[in-house]
């Protein structure tokens, strides 16, 4: 795709003005990046939308588009200082997938482009436009930026807020632009924005099937057909957002909550205990459920999920008062039960000489430590607990989307899945349900206070 030849600074006075008239003049002139492409992208090249979504299948080329794209509006930003990201899942997927393609297609504007291979940008000469890679597991890193484009690659192995609360606000000052782009996952976060690209004239929606790019031969579609089943082909190859996630450990429970109205308005019970489960990070985030089991009724309430990055653990324990306070509990009854942690939360630190489990009696929560069984295990101990679960819709949304999407490893290369789950933003909601399904055992029927009044139809 053609962009602008990478324009000389000028002078002062006359001197200046003839500098800037040849460097406008240059500017006219197209340069070759080196990148041919394919039709099916044309639109997506020349729209005039801000906000744009493509869904693509396997291998047609997104990535190449999008960088090649990134690079063309850098090279003509009018802006000083104009930045662009490239924004992957993590950081290691954004340098595999996208850095060679930066480095090949801003060849042309070489020797006089600055490259930083450890930061991963390239910075044009025309303009002093960057262009970063970045990982959407390191939130923290983005903020504080501006952003004059940004490219969001697989939105849907993202956590749900990342758009919302992170990227748009560094968008806000420059009227920058998003496009996001990937293969389904299920109905999640990155179906959400292509639904809306349908609907609202601000956005441009892009779908790209197998089937009718013709990208790939029809025998080659035939070959891959005999490696998937059929919900993971019409997923990968033909745009399906209804498929089952791939390789999703509970996929298949969280969507059968979902089809029996288990997952709905779930108020708080004042006849039950509350129940955490944690999943604790250092500068990693924490997660905590909030659970409320009925044994007589055979089933567990999930009540609310609180998430922190890079927070002390006063803070979490302060955000359980909120949680009360959520439930219009404040200085009414609240039952605690268990608090639930992972086996590591007993080692001591060396900063302070304290565990975790430690700190947390200091705080008022006295929490027990879940056995620490193969992940395996846990997994499976989840897969039994989640058809007597019942979810609030609102305030798990986050966590709920994050239990669907948990999943194992799958190499595309040998076209087989891993042994162990993907480590992602998912990885942490989902740690913290497996510690609370390890670790819980159900109280005896003497332990339950009875009821004044039974109240019918709760989960209206």
């Amino acid at each position: 795709m053609p962009t602008r030849e990478p324009a000389s600074r000028g002078g002062s006075g006359a001197k200046g003005a003839r500098a800037s008239g040849r460097a406008a003049k240059a500017a006219e002139r197209p340069i070759a990046l080196g990148y041919d492409p394919r039709h099916q992208f044309i639109g997506l090249h020349l729209r005039k939308e801000r906000w744009a979504v493509a869904v693509a299948h396997r291998r047609a080329g997104k990535t190449v588009a999008c960088i090649a794209d990134l690079i063309s509006k850098a090279s003509t930003c009018r802006r000083k200082d104009g930045r662009f990201a490239y924004i992957a899942p993590q950081l290691n997927q954004a340098k595999d997938i996208a850095w060679h393609y930066l480095l090949e297609y801003t060849e042309p504007f070489a020797p006089r482009r600055k490259v930083n291979a450890s930061e991963l940008w390239v910075e044009l000469p025309n303009n002093r436009a960057r262009i970063r890679l970045y990982g959407a597991d390191n939130p923290d890193r983005l903020r504080g930026l501006y952003l004059d484009g940004v490219v969001l690659d697989e939105y849907g192995d993202m956590e749900p807020g990342m758009w919302a609360r992170v990227i748009r606000p560094l968008l806000s000052d420059r009227e920058g632009w998003a496009t996001f782009i990937g293969t389904p996952r299920g109905k999640n976060a990155f179906w959400k924005m292509w639904k809306k690209a349908g609907s609202d004239p601000d956005w441009m929606q892009l779908t790209l099937k197998a089937s009718e790019t013709r990208l790939l031969s029809d025998k080659e579609l035939a070959d891959v057909r005999k490696t998937l089943d059929d919900e993971e082909y019409a997923q990968e190859y033909e745009c399906s957002f209804d498929a089952a996630v791939r390789g999703a450990y509970w996929g298949k429970e969280i969507a059968a909550a979902e089809a029996a109205g288990r997952i709905a308005e779930v108020p708080f019970d004042p006849a039950l205990r509350v129940h955490t489960a944690w999943d604790l990070g250092m500068a990693d985030s924490t997660v905590i459920w909030l659970f409320q089991p009925h044994g007589l009724a055979g089933e567990t309430r999930v009540i609310d999920v609180i998430k922190g990055e890079g927070v002390g653990l006063d803070w979490y324990a302060s955000e359980l008062d909120r949680s009360r306070e959520r439930h219009g509990r404040a200085g009414g009854t609240w039952l605690w039960g268990d608090h639930f942690l992972p086996h590591d939360a007993a080692v001591r630190e060396l900063g302070t000489g304290k565990s975790r489990i430690e700190t947390l009696r200091e705080l008022g929560i006295h929490a027990t430590i879940c056995p620490n069984l193969p992940v395996e295990d846990g997994i499976q101990a989840v897969r039994q607990l989640l058809p007597r679960c019942w979810f609030d819709r609102t305030r798990c949304a986050r966590g709920i989307e994050a239990l669907r999407m948990y999943r194992r490893d799958y190499d595309e290369r040998r076209q087989e899945y891993g042994l162990r789950p993907v480590h992602d933003w998912t990885s942490h909601y989902a740690d913290a349900f497996r510690y609370f399904a390890v670790g819980y055992r159900p109280l005896p029927a003497s332990a339950y206070r009875p009821r004044r009044k039974m109240r019918l139809g709760w989960i209206a």
